[in-house]
């Protein structure tokens, strides 16, 4: 018989004595509400499956390569300057939000790899996929490779998107941060 079956009724349950436990903490660290804790627990409450956490390690790899191409100009990559200028000129895309976006690519890569604030991030690397493939892929059609010069199509941002989307909605999985949390 498992420890809880000999709880009485009205007593909490050995879950419920970690969760108050994590609410005390969270509330002296942060000085949060009951309202602000029951939304950072249903933002860090994660699905049970493993598949969210093969999802997130795709995403994590993915996203750090390309992230760091562009930030660090590592991987054959151009750079910041170069990166923020060419949004800028060619797709009209602020400063501001370039800058932004640079972050989220790799704050995104990093976050995924972590296991730590994984919606947060899948909500920002869909909405930077998304904004990929109406600026940049759209006009290109469908297949990543269509030929010597002719772009990219939406092909392999569509399957990030779609990544990022099912990791929003299920959470990063039981080897994360953000599941130890949420218990």
């Amino acid at each position: 018989m498992s420890k809880a079956s000999f709880i009485e009724p009205g007593e909490p349950s050995a879950n419920s004595v970690d969760i108050q436990r994590w609410v005390c903490l969270y509330r002296r660290i942060f000085n949060l509400q009951e309202e602000e804790i029951e939304t950072m627990m249903a933002i860090l409450q994660t699905d049970a499956s493993y598949a969210f956490v093969v999802l997130r390690l795709g995403l994590a790899l993915t996203f750090f390569a390309h992230g760091a191409q562009h930030v660090f100009g590592w991987f054959g990559g151009r750079g910041p300057s170069d990166i923020i200028g060419n949004w800028n000129k060619k797709r009209g895309i602020p400063v501001p939000l370039c800058i932004l976006a640079l972050f989220i690519e790799l704050g995104g890569a990093l976050a995924m790899l972590s296991g730590f604030l994984v919606r947060p991030a899948a909500l920002g690397l869909a909405v930077f996929m998304a904004l990929a493939m109406k600026e940049a892929h759209w006009k290109n059609g469908f297949f990543l490779n269509q030929g010597p010069g002719k772009g990219a199509g939406i092909e392999f941002c569509l399957a990030l998107f779609t990544m990022s989307v099912a990791v929003l909605v299920g959470g990063a999985g039981p080897l994360s941060i953000d599941n130890l949390l949420s218990r």
